[in-house]
Parts: structure tokens; C-alpha cells; sequence
């Protein structure tokens, strides 16, 4: 199964197991959402579209999978979102799928009919919105469309003292946004679990099962603690626009970040998933 949908994705020059390792997470995720064959699905943050693959392969032949996502096909690397879709179209699994970029799904042209789609799935997405009112915002919009909601992003509840670097890279990230109009960047706003129950309830959602998925493993902590001490090391230094203290503050998280990586003792943090309904 895996080496199958593996195929239809680019591989990275740089690491060929890297797409193995990220595939086997988002069949974790799919499998617990429990997602069925012959089922429409609308994916929004699609990406790259590795969990796109997996639900594409998983939905069939008689399913389908509609990715939608508001960054430009050009956004991405060192494949492109656009580049990766292309291919991923372009594999036996791309006849089940569709995909849009530079789509916002708040615009009022956006909509589909009432019901449209078995599930919607938001995984590993959420923290590229711009605040909690986008999110609640797009969850009051969705609702309409689907009676299952997927959900998966990281779990901020640090479980070990390895996943502490890969939080404090992204607590940096998300604290220096706060002062950034329109970035395009990774960590725009950071949701705790809680953070995200209470504005998946205050939607009209009502979470139905959850789990937190084991994703130590996974490359993307290594790649925010190098994100971050590379490009904001950078921006944070140049910075004029954040007050003296609160710049002070994100150089010591920084210069902490800094010997974690130099002790190379860290791994990702966990994953945390659900599914929810429309509540009665």
C-alpha cells in the first residue's frame, strides 16, 4: 500500500525516505479518521498533497478528493506546492482528484451545495491562518458542507524533554508573527489543543473521538529548528518594529533553541486528531 502511493509523489533529491516516513503519518491519520471507499472528500491546506495521496488511495476509484489551498502553486520547497500537485495529478490516483490553489475559502464566491462532501479534513493546516477568528470563521462556514469533520495538527502538550525544541521553534515563529501582516509563512498562529476544542465547539462541532498520534518521528521538527534559526535569527536581529524587551525575550528563546540543536537531542512533537459532527 504504501510503496503505491508513494510513487505518485515527488521524491526529495536530498532524502528519498523522507515521503515514506511523511506517508506512513498521514495513513495514521486517515485510518483513524476511519474514512471510507466511495466517499467525497474536500481537503482545505491541502499543500503538497501528501495527505491528498493517502486520501485519494484510500476513497478509490469511485471516491474523490477535492484539495483546495489559499498559497500560490509557486509557495514551497524544494519541490513546490504546484510542482508536487502536478505529478501527484499526473499518477493513477490523479483521476480521483482535484485541486485549487490561491482559493480562500472565507471569499463569498467560494461555496459548495448543502452536504456536498462525506468529510472535510483540515490536517497540519491550522496554524497557517491568521488568527483564531479566521478559524472559527471557516469551521461556521464548512459546517454546511459536510456532517464529519477530520482534524490533525501538532500537539503543543510537550511529552518529552526531546519535543521541547521543536516547540520553542515554533513558539518563537508564532510570537514574532504577531507583529507581521500578510506572511507567508509556517507558524502564523499557534493552537493549543484546548485552544482548538473551544473554537471547534463555538463552530457548532462536537467532538466525537480523538487521539494523539505518535509523530516523533517525523522530519518537520528538525526542519522548524532550522527554519527558524536560519530565516528569523535573521529577521528578528534586523527587526525595528518589535518593542526593545519583547525582542529580548525571542533572542534568549532563540539563543536556547541554539544549544538544543547544537546537543542534537530532539524529535517532533505529537500529533493531535479528531473527528467531530454537528452538534445537536
Amino acid at each position: 500500500m504504501i510503496e503505491e502511493i508513494v510513487k505518485c509523489m515527488p521524491i526529495n533529491e536530498f532524502d528519498p525516505t523522507i515521503q515514506k516516513v511523511q506517508t506512513e503519518h498521514r495513513l495514521k491519520l486517515v485510518d483513524f479518521w476511519n474514512i471510507k471507499e466511495g466517499s467525497k472528500v474536500l481537503e482545505i491546506g491541502c499543500g503538497q498533497g501528501d495527505t491528498t495521496a493517502v486520501l485519494a488511495y484510500t476513497v478509490g476509484e469511485t471516491g474523490f478528493v477535492h484539495g483546495i489551498d489559499i498559497a500560490s502553486p509557486d509557495y514551497g520547497s524544494p519541490v513546490t506546492l504546484g510542482n508536487s500537485m502536478a505529478f501527484l495529478k499526473n499518477s493513477p490516483l490523479g483521476n480521483r482528484i482535484k485541486v485549487n490553489f490561491e482559493l480562500d475559502i472565507l471569499q463569498e464566491k467560494v461555496d459548495f451545495p448543502e452536504k456536498s462532501f462525506d468529510y472535510i479534513v483540515l490536517s497540519h493546516c491550522s496554524w497557517y491562518l491568521k488568527s483564531p477568528e479566521e478559524f472559527l470563521g471557516m469551521l461556521k462556514k464548512i459546517k454546511k458542507w459536510t456532517n464529519v469533520l477530520c482534524f490533525a495538527e501538532w500537539d503543543t502538550r510537550v511529552q518529552t524533554n526531546e519535543q521541547l525544541p521543536h516547540f520553542l521553534s515554533v513558539l518563537i515563529q508564532a510570537q514574532y508573527e504577531c507583529f507581521v501582516e500578510n506572511s507567508l509563512v509556517n507558524v502564523r498562529t499557534l493552537f493549543t489543543p484546548k485552544d482548538i476544542q473551544q473554537i471547534v465547539e463555538k463552530a457548532g462541532f462536537e467532538i466525537t473521538t480523538e487521539k494523539i498520534i505518535d509523530s516523533t518521528h517525523l522530519q518537520d521538527g528538525k526542519w522548524e529548528i532550522e527554519y527558524t534559526l536560519t530565516d528569523y535569527k535573521e529577521l528578528i536581529e534586523a527587526a525595528d518594529h518589535l518593542p526593545i524587551k519583547y525582542k529580548a525575550l525571542i533572542q534568549s528563546e532563540m539563543h536556547l533553541l541554539e544549544e538544543a540543536r547544537s546537543q542534537n537531542k530532539y524529535t517532533s512533537l505529537n500529533t493531535y486528531a479528531f473527528t467531530a459532527r454537528i452538534g445537536e
